[in-house]
């Protein structure tokens, strides 16, 4: 990526959630600024941003970039988002729109940052001594696992401390998008929507290939009901419910009105484990997990120098390592030069800790690359899109396969392609079914025309081609028949019927990583003799056996929820025997 000086607060601030804003420091924007230049910077999703704030009669009177290693799709937005803080005085409360990403939240948090020192804060809360401590329960990462982890720990008494080695909190749930896979729900009984935990379990299997781990899978989706009612509880809105590709009912909980899910639900998740008592340490990056006795001793590196936590229990949930090269082509070879959804700290680093607790791990190869990201930026375009009823054609104007096929399907006939890449194509009937689309809209995503003739002269493909196409998918939507390619009836909820009409170029990516540490239906660590690690934990992507060989949109936050949840509780049983 290109290194960019002097532009303007990118487009980023208008994604981020409201809640985001008070990630970084919890002084009161109300305190007095002093006047002059002050800077501020945070981890983006590829680099540092940084940013200088100008005070002026103890009043913002603006702000800048200085500098960042973004990617390029975000466009300036200064004069709106600067104007609301001149007029605020304040970086709360600021009227912004949903579909936060990591590059967002750090340029907010780089903001905060600066707003900060210009009230006299040498630091923020998120900077912890270097001093070493205990605690009854660590939980490592503060993505959707070990939030939901935490939260629930530290409801139930437990001292916890979460260690995040990103400025940040969320990880790659920040970028989760469709929803949470749930059955029997009662989201779904107000809705009248039948499901079964039954079809709920035989649809996951069959996803996976039947490569998964059967009592896992069995209880996720056994669980999943009460993980939804638990997350309404803390606050979150599960109230609308879309179907992912490879789900046979409507079953993924998500915002009203089709929002993401990720950039709602982590903050939700913050909150909650936060008010519950649990401390959570951002930039602290754990090096090292040793066993100390009947617990664990943690070590850690921060900007204040390195530590040691001395823990009762861990719960490991680090994430994936979709984000490190390396390793993923150590596992798929075919993957080389793939470009990744994931955020930059997905690096893998608990499998080193691991070893010497000869943890077992499964399914390494096991990588799930997504058929439609943003070239370029690692964007990731919601599968709901899909779901409400965009179809997807070649450079040629053609459809090539059914949109709602498995995301390693998808990937695979995407790659088939022309230019390796497709064109995910709706109309405004569409848009205005899924609130997702209006933070592609807001970054600069969408081609837009007021006609299918118009929007394919500016994809470069036929008109007569593209025109047929959408006019034979219309055809088969009415009759609730695709005999091109056999996308069910009701796969296909809309036509593609209303001017105007949009397209985002889209292709694969490294999307997850479905192998991982072993656990059981506890969510304890299975070493290579079968046993479990006494005291031991983890949930999340950072796990292996949950998915098999594909993962079902929607149950990556179910699992990291779910298992979260179950770790949590597990750690305090296990805490219990030893005090």
């Amino acid at each position: 990526m290109k290194k960019r000086t002097g532009i303007a607060i990118t487009a980023a601030f208008l994604l981020v959630s409201a809640a985001a804003l008070c990630m970084c420091s919890r002084l009161s924007t109300k305190a007095k600024l002093a006047d002059g230049d002050w800077t501020g910077s945070a981890e983006g999703r590829n680099g540092p941003i940084e940013l200088v704030l100008t005070v002026q009669d103890g009043k913002i009177a603006g702000a800048r970039v200085l500098s960042e290693s973004e990617t390029d799709f975000a466009k300036p937005a200064e004069e709106e988002i600067i104007a609301q803080a001149v007029k605020k005085n304040s970086a709360d409360g600021l009227d912004v729109v949903s579909g936060a990403t990591i590059t967002s939240k750090a340029t907010v948090q780089a903001l905060k940052a600066a707003i900060a020192k210009a009230q006299g804060a040498s630091g923020t809360s998120a900077a912890a001594a270097a001093a070493d401590t205990s605690c009854d329960i660590v939980v490592i990462g503060a993505g959707g696992a070990g939030l939901s982890a935490a939260t629930e720990a530290a409801g139930a008494g437990a001292s916890v401390i979460v260690l995040e080695k990103m400025g940040i909190a969320g990880g790659n749930t920040n970028s989760a998008t469709g929803g949470l896979n749930a059955s029997e729900t009662s989201v779904q009984k107000q809705l009248g929507i039948a499901d079964t935990n039954e079809q709920y379990y035989q649809d996951t299997m069959k996803g996976g290939y039947n490569l998964n781990d059967p009592d896992l899978v069995r209880n996720m989706v056994e669980k999943s009901a009460e993980t939804v009612e638990w997350l309404m509880s803390l606050g979150a809105d599960l109230s609308d419910v879309g179907k992912m590709a490879g789900s046979t009912n409507k079953r993924t909980h998500r915002p009203q009105g089709g929002g993401a899910i990720g950039v709602h639900l982590v903050p939700v998740l913050q909150a909650a484990a936060e008010k519950a008592g649990a401390e959570i340490r951002f930039n602290n990056t754990v090096t090292d997990l040793a066993r100390e006795g009947s617990g664990f001793a943690v070590s850690v590196s921060s900007a204040a120098g390195t530590y040691k936590v001395l823990a009762k229990a861990v719960v490991i949930a680090s994430g994936g390592f979709g984000a490190n090269p390396d390793m993923v082509v150590k596992y798929q070879p075919g993957l080389a030069g793939f470009g990744t959804t994931n955020h930059k700290g997905a690096t893998g680093d608990a499998f080193a800790w691991v070893k010497k607790f000869n943890a077992e791990l499964v399914q390494m190869e096991q990588i799930q690359t997504h058929p439609t990201v943003v070239p370029g930026n690692g964007l990731m375009i919601t599968e709901a899109v899909r779901g409400n009823g965009a179809i997807m054609v070649n450079r040629e104007g053609k459809r090539f396969n059914n949109e709602m096929a498995t995301r390693d399907v998808m990937s695979a006939a995407i790659l088939e392609q022309t230019g390796k890449t497709s064109f995910l194509l709706f109309d405004q009937g569409i848009r205005e079914s899924l609130k997702a689309i209006e933070g592609y809209a807001k970054q600069g995503l969408l081609t837009e025309a007021d006609t299918l003739a118009g929007l394919a002269e500016k994809l470069g493909m036929p008109a007569a081609a593209l025109e047929e196409t959408v006019a034979s998918y219309n055809k088969m939507q009415a009759a609730g028949n695709d005999t091109e390619f056999g996308r069910a009836a009701g796969d296909m909820p809309r036509q593609v019927a209303t001017a105007p009409f949009y397209a985002v170029e889209v292709g694969p990516a490294v999307h997850h990583t479905m192998g991982g540490i072993k656990i059981n239906t506890s969510a304890q660590v299975i070493d290579t003799a079968g046993a479990a690690v006494p005291g031991l934990f983890a949930a999340g992507e950072v796990t292996g056996g949950v998915h098999g060989g594909n993962r079902l949109g929607g149950n990556a936050v179910a699992d990291i929820t779910i298992y979260g949840k179950i770790a949590a509780d597990s750690a305090l049983a296990y805490i219990k025997t030893v005090q």
